[in-house]
């Protein structure tokens, strides 16, 4: 069904709508045509009145004004004329209709869809037209030649060009006129090449004429090509014709462009193919043209063999070195417009491609500029398919050259691996283009060989397997490979090669890549078993290798991973095989029960959800049929709805929104699970949840509102038959009704969940949500909405909305302000006058706080007040003086004026308050600081249309006016920020010395004697009262006067921080305003101009007051606002026509680098702070340069900065240098300079380093904060923390090409620091940049794809970084020890390693050198772990290479011995020897060897000074690492020696070492706590290894720990270091207690009940948080096992343990007590809080209760989930008890607190507790607060804290709490019938209650007019308490006992 609407849009009605898209239909736009007088007489002179004919059908089409309606008219034009006669040819009105068809073709724009309609249609002309239809157009293309204003060449030019493409009548014309079009073309490029050169400077007519002469370029080359018969006739070569004098012009014209390097580069790009293109048309013989391009490209051309008109055009290119990018044009010409193909240029042009590749290789190395490298790696790969072009006729010789074992070919890979994670994706893109056609290539060159054999393609294969995974490279060229060779022979050399890559997916940057490459391996998987298999015999092994591993990460994985693998991988794989979703459901329902997942993991259930909602996504799956089979229940997606972790939650409520069809009914079953999710969702701290969140349920109204407008269709048409099929299944107008209704309870509860003291998370879901509704629910004209928000919006709502506003957070207010705008007709209409009045009081009671966050409410608040037309005359009339000619002019917006009204009221308060602030700065900021009335004024401007207002004069009155108030309040405020010290005048004391003090500084930095300002008292006792009096006599409206007046302080208390605020604030606001106004500045300025808000020389007052601030504020906040200001302002400036504004950046640019250089005494400029806004200056000037440019101010600015950042050693150069270097930070920094800065990188390294050896402190400070942002911009952000990570690192290779300078630099320095090194003498003497060197080349890495054609080898630095390890500084030895290792290539190290230690001094060398020792140490065993981590040692020369090292270790073990009287070294070489150990013991390694390796290691511990006893003070360096050293060696040889490889072997040097030296125990009695906290430490381990069965041979760890607990209960009791205390409790808690108790008595003389009280004694006295919690822990697991085991514990005891857990849970405590807490709660949960018994008693058992409620309420969302397990099992024992009812067994918090309240309730009636419990649950109801202390209390913070939020907990919502409390009692209470036996209790809560209500009412009326805004933290728990109450007193009516009601009706 379509129908055309009248803006010319189709419209499609469909049932099956393909996508889940919520996108509007993008609108066509068709200019129509429009004929002149004379045409249209034409054409009426031959018009039929009777019968349509030709020229009434074009008179009907001019007449139409839409451009659509007119191309159906034009399509009508053929069938019309193709019914004429043969002889109609020579009627004079087809002749006239020709000529107007003619006239219109050339008057319509390229781009305009009739033209190519109307060409379209033209050429399907009958042929007897033709001969009349072509003098038509040659009439009409001769008058467009004769064009001869520049400017509108364009229009010609696109003309010739559209007549040229696909246009037979076009191409006869220009046919016809061929001389004329040449001639005309040449002109065209000659005459814009001219006009170019006189607007040198204007950036915007310049780039306007560079694309007019690109456009002219191609348009001669296309008629040059399209023509070429026209050309090569045998008298065009005469050198008198035109033709040939015309081609000589283009030709040299091309040549010029080619040249020039003004031009943009795209121009000279294409004026290369130019050149050639006319070359190759121009010259003869043929075959000689490839020898020509040749030599031009070698430069080797001889005059004598070339013609002398192509010398005399093309003279430069013949006689001149060309430049690098003018080669690199050529090369692209000649690969783009030779013919490669059939071998037609024979050998000439074999050796030319050769030639080409030479050249472009050569040129890789040099163009390092972003474009040229761009373009660079896109001509490669032309040239890489035109040598495939060329192999395909090509001689034997050329398959020789281009083999890939070739040198071509190896230099095209060393390409490929240098760029391939080349920050540019072009380049990237281009590389694996490369690649995949060098594969094509070789694989072309030896047609007819095994591709499997192929020793090419196998050692490519295994040394790109052979990389690290963190390469992105690696994957699109695995991808070519195995499109190349098949994924099961790749699968052959590593089976495991899928998990490694889906191993990979945790990281984002990776994932993507990872994906493509597993698609590309499992479709061509596929592909090889369905091409030669059966499904039935392959598709188990498909699983088994591509979603069996999916499905356990799925499970088990982390977060980030699941999650990209479901992003990435899940859909493609479901698109390859959707069948395979079967196997997936199968797989994951068989385990779901079991596999619930965790907060922390999905679990089965999770990846099902994961699965399903990918599958439904994507339209592989219909839920409703999976429901119905049984594959999935509604409980089932119930559980995932409220999981524990966040993203099953999202993936079940996706199952559920998201669908591949846009108009699917929404079952009734899914809303009733949506309206569950929203009950317990909206809550979500996490952002990204929320957002999916609301994403998705905006998807589901927009299914609601395209299936409604389905179902309206349907209900319309029933009587059609055709529809009546589809229509049988639904009853529309019962849907229809079930959506209205759902629709409507879902926004109630989105209200709802507006309560008081709602959280922000849950505000910002409900508005977000509701702003959904608003939008998609909206009425377009002519179409019925199934709901209507307004209708569901009454005046409580409103009111509710504009609360929001009251947020502390601004994301809330815009949310509710958005919505409100969309409502606000309804909003409105529910707001009476008085109502409006208040609020727009408290608007400008709020826009004069000293909150800073108030002045944004007040901003929200006007700017919704501005859009109701009453409020001049209910609010703005007695404040303002009202127009009324303004008033009753309708054609003026409402929100226009009113914002003008509200705009003039604010500038009057403001402009009063700063004559004020003149006066006393400090009254200001007390009182009324002016920021907040700017921050409205700009707000309101923000939403006014602004290049669309009526009022100009008024309005250009009013900018004037603000213009000047920014000046002056900028003049008030500006002396704070740019004092040397603004931070620091803050004294927050109110004594009078603190006050005097105060005074003095700001004397001190006084700016102007005249300004007394700043002489004024700190403390402004009562006369704040009597001056606000004075002010207002000056006041000229009231309500400023009413205003201060209002204020009721008495007492008025200014700190400097406040001082600082309204400053700083001030400065911000203005800024902005400012920088505002610059966007009023119209375009087309002049000095002259009227018709812009704001003049030219108001924006260059605006920038030079933005110059000063800039280079002269001191405060961060103050210049890095101004800088928001400046950007606008250079933005506008740089887009603006007027010449003298356009250039005033450059103009400043160049003045403030003169101000820098010239290191003038009297520079205000800021030397320290980082050059303070300076280099925000620069960054704003550059920034703004246009990005198509060619960034000349960059590039004028970098050169100056990096010459003034080279050090000179002269003090007049040392500020200049700081500044540069910190402008040159700020500028590497920046990302918006993108690419453009990256040739000067290697220039700043090198000012950095050679910085770093000056001796000015503040240069050398500017050096590292430099070098620091050039590490981040080489290597990218640093995300993890693991220093050693290959994230950010590259290799040596790829690190040196790009930056090809720094390789003899840094070679040349590291060469100078390490010959400082060498000294015989070992003087403490450290070159400056060791450090600096020593960093960067850590950060580089060897690649395994480093070939022998890299000139830049690492091997050079290796020597120089070994003898940096012979500091004498620690670090510097560490650092070199982890530099070494990126240099040394993996298959290198056991070499190198075996070189060191031979270079490792033997006991009797005369001279020994400790440094050297230690460096060499730290080296060998940093090598060694990198060696040992590597995956080598899966390679039989890895054991040949450790047994090795091994015995080269063996010679030199005096080093860890006491001959050797250095304790560092010592320990050096038994970290090496812990190293070795630790490996052999986890592999296993046995032999002779290694067991006599381990005897030598027990001699080793046996002669060390833990068995002799320590004879060293602990003073002795060293001692401490020595001693930790051979502890983890000592622990290394006892997991040895108690693993399977000892104990179960028979050698005899085996049962010599199974029996070690030194026991566990012996070595928990060592005085040094290091050592035993290493011991307890493995002690804990093994034990967890143990239970968590991790050891298969347990007999030998056994031993090791038996007869541990006397020990360690004998160190718990005397343990003194807090570290061992804590391991050891850790221990106690980990052991089985069966068999530490019985040793109680005889070890430490308690018995187990004095225990208890220990650990609960060492709770109460500990201060660290760790004791305390591990402590608790382990008295709570005693107490357990004491009652299971049925022995007594006094009540007093127990008492004193719920105390302590109670005191646990508090707000105030650390996370980790809070964890402990909730994790005894767990364990104790089934003894004590579930059990059928009250094993505690009530008040005890309640009390517990309340703990968890407090932890499920905490802020902290472990702390949450922790408490949520409680429930957990509590819900685990109902399941077991309950087979019936469905139990959520993981469930979040905010349902876990619902849960509680439930089972506590069940709970209650189990025990028979009911009417004693009750009373308890109504007073956590009511709370235990003291109101009317909290609210003093809020009252003095709010006053104290500038900044203050109000409450901490951020999540926890007390309402929601006590709904759910509420509704479980009332139901528990209806239940059971309930009344309150005891009457005084009930009498006792009710009066409490009763109390409460009361002082709650009189604390409302005590408060101001609108308390939401004015005391909005005393409101919210006022409002909170009433409802708190009111809930009680509620349940108190219904337990009311029955005399009391007896008693209540006789009264009455």
């Amino acid at each position: 069904m379509l129908s055309l609407d009248r803006g010319g849009v189709c419209n499609e009605v469909s049932l099956n709508r393909p996508k889940m898209v919520s996108k509007k239909k993008k609108e066509i736009q068709v200019d129509a045509f429009f004929l002149d007088g004379q045409q249209l007489e034409k054409l009426q002179t031959f018009t039929d009145c009777e019968e349509q004919n030709l020229a009434s059908l074009l008179l009907q089409c001019a007449q139409l004004s839409n451009g659509i309606q007119q191309i159906q008219c034009i399509k009508q034009i053929m069938p019309l004329m193709k019914k004429m006669d043969r002889n109609s040819a020579c009627d004079p009105m087809v002749k006239a209709c020709l000529d107007v068809l003619g006239e219109i073709y050339f008057s319509l724009g390229m781009k305009n869809p009739l033209k190519k309609v109307l060409a379209s249609s033209l050429n399907g002309l009958p042929e007897q037209f033709m001969t009349e239809a072509v003098q038509s157009f040659v009439c009409c293309l001769r008058e467009e030649l004769k064009t001869t204003d520049t400017y509108l060449y364009r229009r010609v030019l696109d003309n010739l060009a559209s007549c040229m493409e696909d246009f037979s009548l076009g191409k006869a014309s220009i046919k016809k006129l061929f001389e004329e079009v040449l001639q005309f073309l040449q002109k065209s490029l000659l005459d814009i090449q001219e006009e170019n050169r006189k607007n040198s400077g204007n950036r915007i007519v310049q780039t306007q004429l560079m694309h007019d002469l690109l456009v002219a370029i191609k348009v001669s080359m296309m008629l040059v090509q399209k023509l070429q018969e026209n050309i090569q006739g045998s008298l065009w070569k005469n050198p008198d014709s035109l033709v040939w004098q015309s081609m000589c012009s283009l030709l040299k014209s091309s040549t010029n462009f080619l040249m020039d390097e003004t031009l943009l580069q795209t121009v000279q790009t294409t004026s290369g193919l130019a050149f050639i293109l006319f070359t190759k048309a121009m010259y003869g013989p043929a075959e000689e043209l490839p020898s020509l391009v040749s030599d031009l490209l070698l430069g080797s051309v001889r005059h004598t063999g070339v013609p002398a008109w192509f010398v005399s055009n093309c003279g430069i290119p013949c006689t001149d070195k060309l430049s690098d990018s003018v080669l690199l044009f050529l090369c692209h010409g000649a690969l783009a417009m030779l013919e490669w193909k059939n071998g037609s240029m024979g050998e000439n042009g074999e050796k030319l491609l050769l030639d080409i590749i030479s050249v472009l290789l050569s040129l890789s190395s040099e163009l390092k500029e972003s474009s040229m490298a761009t373009s660079l790696s896109r001509i490669l790969a032309i040239w890489t398919n035109s040598a495939l072009d060329a192999l395909v006729s090509g001689s034997p010789n050329l398959k020789i050259h281009l083999n890939g074992n070739s040198d071509i070919t190896g230099k095209l890979l060393e390409y490929v691996y240098t760029h391939w994670e080349h920050p540019l994706d072009a380049v990237r893109h281009q590389t694996k283009l490369i690649f995949k056609n060098l594969l094509r290539i070789h694989r072309t060159t030896v047609t007819g060989s095994d591709e499997k054999s192929d020793l090419f393609f196998v050692g490519l294969t295994k040394s790109l397997l052979s990389l690290e995974w963190h390469v992105k490279g690696k994957y699109a060229s695995l991808g070519c490979l195995v499109e190349c060779l098949g994924t099961e022979n790749i699968l052959q050399l590593d089976r495991t090669i899928p998990v490694q890559i889906l191993d990979v997916m945790n990281d984002q940057s990776l994932a993507p890549y990872a994906s493509d490459l597993l698609e590309t391996m499992f479709i061509n998987h596929k592909v090889h078993f369905t091409s030669g298999f059966q499904e039935s015999s392959w598709i188990d092994q498909w699983h088994d290798t591509w979603v069996s591993p999916l499905l356990l990460i799925l499970c088990e994985g982390k977060h980030d991973q699941t999650t990209y693998i479901i992003d990435y991988y899940l859909p493609k794989l479901l698109k390859c095989s959707p069948d395979s979703l079967n196997y997936m459901i199968k797989i994951l329902q068989a385990s779901a029960d079991a596999n619930l997942g965790s907060r922390s993991t999905r679990g089965a259930l999770g990846a099902l959800m994961a699965c399903l909602r990918t599958a439904r996504a994507h339209g592989h799956l219909e839920l409703s049929n999976i429901m119905r089979s049984g594959l999935l229940s509604s409980e089932c997606i119930k559980q995932g709805l409220v999981h524990q972790h966040n993203q099953v939650c999202i993936d079940a409520l996706g199952l559920l929104c998201e669908t591949h069809r846009s108009t699917e009914i929404v079952s009734m079953e899914e809303m009733q699970l949506i309206q569950f999710f929203i009950t317990y969702n909206l809550n979500s701290q996490s952002p990204s949840v929320r957002q999916q969140l609301c994403s998705l349920l905006r998807k589901l109204f927009c299914r609601i509102q395209e299936s409604s407008q389905v179902l309206y269709k349907l209900e319309q048409n029933k009587t059609k038959q055709e529809l009546l099929e589809d229509s049988t299944k639904w009853d529309p107008v019962g849907i229809l009704q079930q959506y209205k209704v759902f629709m409507s309870s879902v926004c109630d509860r989105l209200f709802e969940a507006l309560f008081p003291g709602s959280s922000h998370a849950t505000r910002f879901s409900a508005l977000t949500i509701l702003g959904s509704v608003a939008e998609i629910f909206s009425i377009p004209k002519g179409q019925t909405q199934v709901f209507h928000l307004n209708q569901e919006v009454d005046s409580a709502r409103v009111q509710t909305l504009i609360q929001c506003f009251a947020s502390t957070f601004e994301e809330v207010k815009i949310l509710a302000f958005e919505l409100l705008m969309k409502l606000r007709d309804v909003a409105f209409n529910l707001q009476d006058s008085e109502r409006l009045e208040l609020l727009f009081q408290a608007a400008m009671d709020l826009s004069t706080s000293t909150k800073p966050y108030d002045c944004v409410t007040a901003s929200y608040l006007l700017n919704f007040l501005v859009h109701h037309e009453e409020l001049q005359r209910i609010c703005l009339g007695k404040w303002v003086e009202r127009n009324f000619q303004i008033d009753e002019d309708q054609s003026i917006s409402t929100v226009e004026k009113n914002t003008l009204a509200v705009i003039k009221l604010l500038l009057v308060n403001v402009e009063e308050e700063i004559f004020q602030a003149k006066k006393s700065l400090l009254q200001a900021a007390a009182s009324f600081p002016m920021y907040g009335r700017v921050h409205c004024i700009t707000g309101a401007l923000q939403q006014l249309p602004l290049n669309n207002l009526t009022l100009i004069t008024e309005w250009k009155q009013m900018v004037a006016r603000l213009i000047l108030m920014s000046y002056k309040l900028s003049d008030v405020v500006s002396p704070v920020v740019q004092s040397s010290s603004p931070e620091g005048l803050i004294p927050m004391d109110s004594d009078s010395e603190t006050a005097d003090r105060l005074q003095m500084i700001l004397h001190e930095i006084q700016p102007q004697d005249t300004n007394d300002y700043f002489i004024q008292a700190k403390i402004l006792k009562e006369c704040c009262k009597v001056e606000s009096e004075k002010l207002a006599d000056h006041k000229p409206t009231e309500n400023i006067c009413t205003e201060i007046k209002g204020k009721e302080r008495q007492t008025c208390d200014v700190t400097a921080q406040m001082v600082l605020v309204c400053c700083w604030r001030s400065m911000k606001e203005i800024s902005l305003l400012l920088g505002m106004l610059c966007k009023l500045l119209p375009s087309q300025a002049t000095s002259e101009s009227s018709d812009g808000l704001i003049t030219v020389e108001q924006v260059k007052s605006i920038g030079d007051y933005f110059k000063h601030h800039l280079l002269q504020s001191r405060h961060r906040g103050a210049f890095e606002l101004a800088y928001a200001g400046f950007v606008q302002l250079t933005e506008i400036l740089s887009r603006c026509n007027n010449e003298s504004l356009r250039r005033m950046p450059e103009q400043w640019l160049c003045h403030v680098l003169e101000e820098i250089k010239s290191c003038d005494p009297s520079s205000k400029l800021c030397a320290t702070r980082r050059s303070a806004g300076i280099p925000f200056y620069i960054q704003a000037l550059l920034a703004s340069e246009p990005k198509k440019g060619k960034a000349d101010l960059l590039k004028m600015t970098m050169k100056e900065l990096i010459s003034l950042a080279a050090p000179l050693n002269e003090s007049s150069s040392i500020i200049p240098q700081v500044h540069a270097l910190n402008i040159l930070r700020a500028l590497f920094r920046d990302t918006r300079l993108g690419e453009n800065i990256m040739p000067y990188v290697a220039d700043g390294i090198q000012a950095a380093v050679l910085g770093f050896m000056s001796p000015v402190w503040a240069v050398r400070n500017s050096c590292t904060l430099l070098f620091s942002a050039l590490i981040t911009r080489i290597f990218g952000v640093k995300r993890g923390k693991d220093e050693n990570s290959k994230k950010n690192r590259m290799t040596g290779r790829e690190f040196f090409s790009r930056f090809p300078s720094l390789y003899p630099f840094l070679l040349k320095q590291l060469e100078v620091v390490a010959n400082t090194l060498d000294s015989e003498a070992e003087e403490l003497k450290v070159h400056p940049s060791l450090f600096l060197l020593l960093l960067i080349l850590g950060k580089l890495y060897p690649s395994p794809m480093d070939g022998t054609y890299s000139a830049l080898s690492m091997a050079p630095f290796v020597p120089f970084i070994i003898r940096c390890g012979h500091s004498p500084v620690y670090r510097s030895r560490e650092m070199s020890g982890r530099a070494l290792v990126p240099f040394v290539m993996v298959n290198e190290v056991p070499q190198t390693v075996l070189s060191l230690l031979k270079g490792l001094p033997d006991c009797t060398s005369p001279c020994i050198r400790q440094n050297a020792i230690h460096g060499t140490l730290l080296q060998v065993f940093h090598l060694l772990q990198s060696y040992l981590e590597s995956k080598q040692h899966i390679n039989s020369d890895f054991q040949e290479a450790l047994s090795d090292i091994i015995t080269c270790i063996g010679t030199k073990l005096w080093l860890a011995k006491r001959s050797n009287p250095c304790l560092v070294t010592r320990a050096a070489y038994l970290d090496v020897l812990v190293m070795l150990s630790t490996h052999l013991g986890k592999f296993q390694r046995q032999g002779t060897q290694l067991f006599r390796f381990w005897e030598e290691m027990n001699t080793i511990i046996s002669q060390s000074e833990l068995m002799t006893g320590i004879l060293y003070s602990s003073a002795v360096p060293g001692l401490t690492q020595y001693l930790q050293s051979i502890t983890k060696l000592v622990i290394s040889v006892l997991s040895v020696t108690a693993g399977p490889g000892i104990q179960c072997s028979s050698s005899p040097f085996a049962e010599k070492i199974a029996k070690p030296s030194l026991s566990v125990v012996s070595l928990l009695h060592c005085e040094y706590h290091e050592v035993r906290l290493l011991v307890l430490e493995a002690v804990l381990l093994w034990l967890k290894q143990i239970n968590s069965k991790q050891i298969t041979e347990e007999r030998g760890m056994l031993c090791l720990l038996s007869d541990l607990e006397d020990a360690l209960l004998a160190i718990a009791l005397k343990e003194k270091n807090l570290q061992c205390f804590c391991k050891v409790l850790e221990i106690l808690c980990a052991v089985d207690l069966r068999s530490v108790l019985p040793e109680t008595e005889c070890a430490i003389k308690m018995n187990q009940n004095e225990l208890l009280i220990w650990s609960l004694n060492t709770v109460d006295t500990s201060n660290s948080t760790e004791i305390q919690s591990i402590a608790l822990k382990f008295a709570s697991k005693l107490i357990v096992h004491l009652l299971q085991n049925h022995q007594q514990i006094s009540e007093e005891v127990l008492k004193k343990w719920v105390q302590l857990i109670v005191y646990s849970c508090g707000d105030e405590q650390q996370t980790e007590m809070l964890l402990a807490a909730a994790e005894v709660l767990k364990s104790v949960a089934p003894l004590f809080l579930m059990n059928e018994k009250l094993n505690l008693g009530l008040s005890d058992t309640l009390a517990m209760w309340k703990c968890v409620v407090l932890l499920l309420q905490n802020e902290d969302l472990i702390v949450r989930d922790a408490a949520a397990e409680v429930i957990q099992v509590a819900q685990s024992q109902r399941k077991s008890s309950k087979e019936t009812e469905f139990a959520f067994r993981i469930v979040n918090a905010p349902v876990a607190l619902d849960l509680a309240f439930g089972i506590l309730c069940e709970l209650l009636q189990l025990w028979g507790e009911i009417r004693a419990g009750i009373p308890v649950l109504l007073e956590w109801l009511l709370g235990d607060n003291d109101l009317r202390r909290d609210l003093e209390t809020s009252a003095l913070e709010e006053d104290d804290y500038l900044f203050d939020k109000g409450e901490v907990n951020f999540w926890a919502e007390k309402l929601t709490h006590v709904r759910q409390l509420s509704k479980h009692l009332l139901q528990l209470i209806s239940v059971n019938h309930l009344t309150l036996a005891d009457q005084g209790e009930f009498n006792q809560l009710s009066r409490t209650a009763m109390d409460q209500a009361r002082l709650v009412a009189h604390l409302l009326r005590a408060l101001p007019p609108t308390p939401e805004f004015s005391k909005t933290v005393e409101f919210t728990r006022l409002a909170i308490q009433n409802e708190r109450i009111s809930v009680c007193l509620k349940i108190l009516n219904l337990l009311k006992p029955d005399d009391i009601c007896q008693n209540k009706n006789l009264e009455k």
